[in-house]
C-alpha cells in the first residue's frame, strides 16, 4: 500500500498565503503582491495541495481563512520570518568575508565632525573595507540595526540593552517650535513653560525608551508628555513643526543643518543634552569590519577631535 507524501510548501508561497490572509481578498492581495489574481489563486491551491489542507474559503462575495488556515497562520508566519531572519545573518556574514560595511545614519548624523572623523580613520586603517552609507528613518534606525540590515549605526542613545555603544559626541538639545507659537518669541525657555505643548511622536516600531528620552517623558514634575501627530523623518518632522500641530527636541545642531522657514529653535534652561555614539549589536562586536570600525571610534576619540559641539 502506497503512501502519500505531500510536498513541503515554498516560502514563496507561505509569503502569498500571509498577504492574503491580511487582505482577504484576491484582487487587492494580487495587487499588493504585483502579480495577476489568477496567478495568485493558482498559488494558493498549490500551497493548499501541498499542505493537504484547505486555507481559505472561496465563495462569489466573500474570502475568509478555514479553521486549518487559522491555525496554520502564526506558524506560517514564523517561517518566513525564520527564513528572513536566516537570509539576513546570511547577507551579514557575507558582507564581512568580502570586507563590505553598511553604516547606518540618521538626521545629519552623517554630516558630523565625529562621524566624518570615524569613518575616514576607518578607510585610512583599512582601505580593503568598502563602506556604503544608508540615510535611516525614525522608525528604521534600531530595526536595521537589529536585523542586520546595516553593521553599525551612528545613532543618538538611549538604545536597547542588546546593544553596545562608543559614546563620541556631547550636544545640547534645543526646542523646535513654529515661529507662530506664542512661547517662539522668548529667547530662552525651560520645560515647565512647554508643559502642556503637544510634542510630535514616533512610529510604535521606535523603542519607547528612545523617544521617551527625546520626548522628556515624564518631566521633571512627573506629568506626562500629550502627544501630536506621528512623524516619520526629519522631513515630515519639520512639516508638522512649522504647520503648528506640534513642537519637538532637537540636537542643537539642527539650528546649522536644518534651518526652515516657520521654524525657531530655542535654548532650554534645564534640557539635559544629548550624546552621539556608534552602535553595533552585542553579539556581532568581535566580527572583523565591526571590530574595525570600534577601532577606529576609539582612535578618532583619543585624537581628540572637539567632543562638545
Amino acid at each position: 500500500m502506497g503512501v502519500s507524501v505531500s510536498k513541503e510548501p515554498s516560502v514563496h508561497q507561505l509569503r502569498l498565503f500571509l498577504t492574503l490572509s491580511e487582505e482577504l481578498h484576491f484582487g487587492r492581495a494580487a495587487a499588493r503582491l504585483f502579480i495577476t489574481q489568477p496567478a495568485l489563486s493558482q498559488q494558493i491551491r498549490e500551497l493548499e495541495k501541498r499542505l493537504g489542507v484547505r486555507v481559505v474559503e472561496r465563495t462569489s462575495r466573500t474570502l475568509t481563512l478555514t479553521e486549518a488556515g487559522q491555525v496554520l497562520l502564526p506558524e506560517a508566519r514564523a517561517a518566513v520570518a525564520a527564513v528572513d531572519r536566516l537570509r539576513r545573518v546570511a547577507d551579514a556574514q557575507l558582507r564581512q568575508v568580502c570586507g563590505r560595511l553598511v553604516v547606518g545614519t540618521m538626521g545629519a548624523e552623517a554630516s558630523m565632525a565625529h562621524t566624518r572623523a570615524v569613518l575616514s580613520l576607518l578607510q585610512d586603517r583599512h582601505p580593503e573595507t568598502t563602506v556604503r552609507l544608508v540615510n535611516l528613518a525614525f522608525g528604521d534606525h534600531l530595526a536595521a540595526l537589529a536585523q542586520q540590515e546595516v553593521d553599525v549605526v551612528f545613532v543618538r542613545p538611549p538604545v536597547t540593552d542588546d546593544i553596545e555603544l562608543h559614546h563620541l559626541a556631547t550636544e545640547p538639545r534645543v526646542a523646535c517650535l513654529s515661529t507662530g507659537h506664542p512661547l517662539a518669541i522668548q529667547p530662552r525657555l525651560t520645560l515647565a513653560q512647554l508643559s502642556g505643548v503637544p510634542v510630535v511622536d514616533m512610529p510604535e516600531q521606535v523603542p519607547r525608551l528612545w523617544w521617551d528620552f527625546w520626548a522628556v517623558d515624564p518631566r521633571p514634575d512627573g506629568s506626562r508628555v500629550r502627544y501630536g501627530p506621528v512623524v516619520t523623518d526629519m522631513e515630515s518632522l519639520l512639516h508638522t513643526v512649522a504647520a503648528g500641530e506640534a513642537m519637538c527636541f532637537l540636537p542643537k545642531a539642527a539650528r546649522e543643518y536644518f534651518p526652515r522657514a516657520g521654524i525657531r529653535y530655542i535654548d532650554v534652561a534645564d534640557l539635559i543634552p544629548s550624546t552621539s555614539a556608534l552602535a553595533w549589536l552585542r553579539r556581532r562586536r568581535t566580527e572583523s569590519t565591526i571590530r574595525a570600525i570600534r577601532h577606529a571610534a576609539h582612535e578618532a576619540t583619543n585624537r581628540g577631535y572637539s567632543e562638545t559641539i
